[in-house]
Formats: structure tokens, sequence, C-alpha cells
């Protein structure tokens, strides 16, 4: 990465910092141009040099993130089609601490982002990304499962439910219990007699 890359990255992550800032306070509507600037420490015409709009800076804090989280999971989450083609029904378990511990890890290290995101769930578009990650990931794992149309959909809101509350509780207690129980409390609301790894 040159200098013009890393300032222009710097610049950018400042002013995604100020928006999630300005989200604790008040909804997105009522956040302005001139209030991100005053938090990043930039000028308007530095805003303008990036983005339109709020809502643009907004969409980039989203994909920013969501990619940041991926990120986590390496080839092996990224490449989920080749794994749906050759892998046993036991590869397909994506609810197991491989895939929990990675999650809980992001969020305790990202808290703030988090309680902003639940607390805008719409304007963060979290619905959008689930219907991408089901699309992509859970409804073909489903079908290995022979599991119907019907079903799916409402199993896989189940469980995402059931994590998110799980999330939004820990968060609500600054993340005080470890990634490991609470990666054991999740795997046993699903399986009750699963048993903790190492």
């Amino acid at each position: 990465m040159n200098k013009s890359e890393s300032k222009y990255f710097g610049t950018a992550a400042r002013m995604d910092e100020a928006l999630i800032e300005c989200l604790e306070k008040k909804d997105f509507e009522y956040i302005t141009v001139k209030e991100i600037c005053e938090k990043a420490g930039v000028n308007r015409s530095t805003f303008y040099l990036h983005y339109e709009t709020v809502a643009d800076l907004l969409n980039e804090c989203v994909e920013y993130t969501n990619n940041k989280c991926f990120q986590r999971y390496g080839s092996d989450l990224t490449d989920v089609k080749k794994r749906l083609e050759s892998g046993s029904l036991k590869d397909l378990i994506f609810i197991s601490p491989e895939y929990l511990r990675p999650y809980f890890e992001f969020v305790r290290e990202n808290k703030r982002l988090y309680q902003v995101v639940l607390l805008h769930q719409e304007i963060f578009r979290t619905k959008n990304t689930f219907m991408k990650i089901f699309d992509g990931v859970f409804s073909p794992v489903l079908d290995k499962f022979h599991v119907s149309e019907k079903e799916k959909f409402y199993i896989v809101h189940f469980y995402l439910g059931g994590i998110t509350s799980v999330v939004r509780e820990w968060l609500e207690n600054d993340c005080a219990d470890s990634i490991d129980d609470i990666t054991d409390i999740c795997l046993r609301c699903i399986i009750p007699n699963a048993e903790r790894e190492g």
C-alpha cells in the first residue's frame, strides 16, 4: 500500500468511526455531514472527495464491517460452494465452535459497532446480509440434509435469532463472559449434551 492509499484508508476509517459515534446518540436521518467531519477531524471537501452523501459512507461502513468479519473465516467459509460439492454431511455443520468462536471474537473486538448495529438493524441492512448468507450457504447446506423449502427459512431464523439474542445479552454485560462460555451456551441450546472442545 502506498502513502496516498494509506492516507485514504486512514481518513475513511476515521469517518466510519465518526458515523458509528453519531449513531450511538441519534437516528441516522438526523446525522449531518458537518457532524461527521467534526468528529473525524476532516473538512467537508475531504468528505465530498470520498462520498456524495452520508448514505454512501454508511454503505461503505457496512461493507467494510461485513468483509472484516468474513475474513476471520479464511478460505474455508469463502469457498463454501466447493465445500458443499465435495464435503461430507459432517463437514457442513456451521453451528460449531470452529465457526462460532471467530464470530464471537469479532463481536468482542468491535463491541461499540455491534451495539450500534443491533440498535439500527434496518439501516445496516442486516436482513440483506442474512439473505445473502442464507442463499449462498444455509439453503444449499439444508438441501443436503433434505430439509423442505417450507422449513428452511424458519430453521435458519431460529438459529440466527437465538445467536443474535445471546450476543445482545453478552454485549449488555460488556462481554464479561468468556468466548468459550458463550460458544458452549449456544451449542447447548442447539445440542443439549454438547461437550466443550479441548
